[in-house]
């Protein structure tokens, strides 16, 4: 049997090793959530024709990893650990509509009618300090039809619960273990904002915004800027940005950085259960892959015993300035009062 890991859905299957590398399902047993019929493989309403199925079939079996495509996702296979683990191949992220999700009893669309700032920050970032500032943006701004979603970027629900309490977090404050939300939304370091508007497209993309001074001199960045910006925003409507350039500046995914957090979740499956050597590999990978996604590769330091506030981060930032890859990517109009 191997383990599917997809998101915060676990699945067993039953499959083995094949020739090539491949690994092989029975083709009478449902796989990934799809059960075979005459017709194709279906789930729920949706169905993949038998015609095109067939390139993922063999006399021996389903090749998992060829389904996995099929449905639109990519699969990272590690036959010696029996486990899968799946990302979406190219997610669904257009300026017009924003990703909708559930998340700690909290779905995004439940705030239709109000402006959104979604707020991406972890534990292991030194936006923690900033979730405070956050909330007092939330409560000077809510009775404008404002609100603050904050999701933390943390692999324990544990890492960040003690900076959300601190915070006194009266917005929603939630935490995405799994990735599922930064993965949506293409983050690639924290702290990253999105504006979402009232009738639920991005107003403004992926940004790197502060709500304090405290690092400053490290990311250059100016909190009272980006909070005017936003009170322009939320009283104003104005997010200093068309339609034109929303779409010019929204990161969408590519299929490298996709398979990298495809690794990543394999990564955390293996840590989880005490599998530190076969995780780092994983953590390699994703890495190879998505040199620039601090998100990945700091975030999984903790997993791996490195500290991500010591030696291994301050490596990764040598590595990026010297390879001229950003840190920092705000975007480059900000309105002020």
């Amino acid at each position: 049997m191997f383990t599917v890991v997809d998101g915060d859905r676990i699945e067993r299957i039953e499959a083995r090793p094949g020739p090539g590398g491949r690994l092989l399902a029975p083709l009478d047993r449902p796989l990934l959530g799809w059960e075979r019929k005459p017709h194709g493989w279906c789930r729920d309403d949706a169905c993949l024709p038998a015609a095109r199925a067939a390139a993922a079939e063999t006399s021996d079996g389903v090749d998992v990893a060829a389904f996995a495509e099929l449905t639109g996702h990519v699969a990272v296979v590690d036959a010696a650990e029996r486990v899968v683990a799946l990302a979406a191949a190219a997610p669904r992220l257009t300026a017009a509509e924003a990703p909708d999700f559930a998340l700690d009893g909290v779905r995004l669309a439940d705030f239709r009618g109000r402006k959104v700032a979604l707020v991406f920050w972890a534990s292991w970032c030194g936006c923690r300090y900033d979730l405070s500032a956050w909330e007092e943006r939330h409560a000077a701004l809510r009775d404008h039809g404002f609100t603050v979603v904050s999701v933390a970027c943390d692999r324990s629900a544990d890492d960040a619960r003690p900076w959300i309490e601190e915070a006194k977090a009266t917005h929603p404050a939630l935490v995405d273990t799994e990735g599922v939300v930064a993965e949506l939304y293409n983050v690639i370091n924290v702290p990253t904002v999105v504006w979402i508007d009232e009738r639920g497209r991005i107003a403004r993309p992926q940004d790197t915004q502060t709500a304090t001074d405290l690092f400053r001199s490290m990311n250059g960045l100016d909190s009272k800027e980006s909070y005017a910006a936003l009170r322009r925003w939320a009283l104003d409507g104005d997010a200093g940005l068309d339609e034109a350039q929303v779409r010019e500046h929204l990161r969408v995914p590519t299929a490298d950085e996709q398979r990298a957090r495809a690794h990543a979740r394999l990564a955390v499956w293996l840590a989880r259960g005490g599998r530190g050597e076969a995780a780092r590999r994983h953590v390699a990978e994703a890495a190879a892959l998505a040199p620039h996604d601090v998100a990945i590769r700091r975030g999984l330091m903790p997993l791996i015993g490195e500290d991500p506030f010591g030696d291994a981060y301050f490596a990764l930032r040598d590595e990026l300035e010297k390879a001229g890859i950003p840190i920092y990517r705000p975007l480059p109009a900000r309105p002020t009062a």
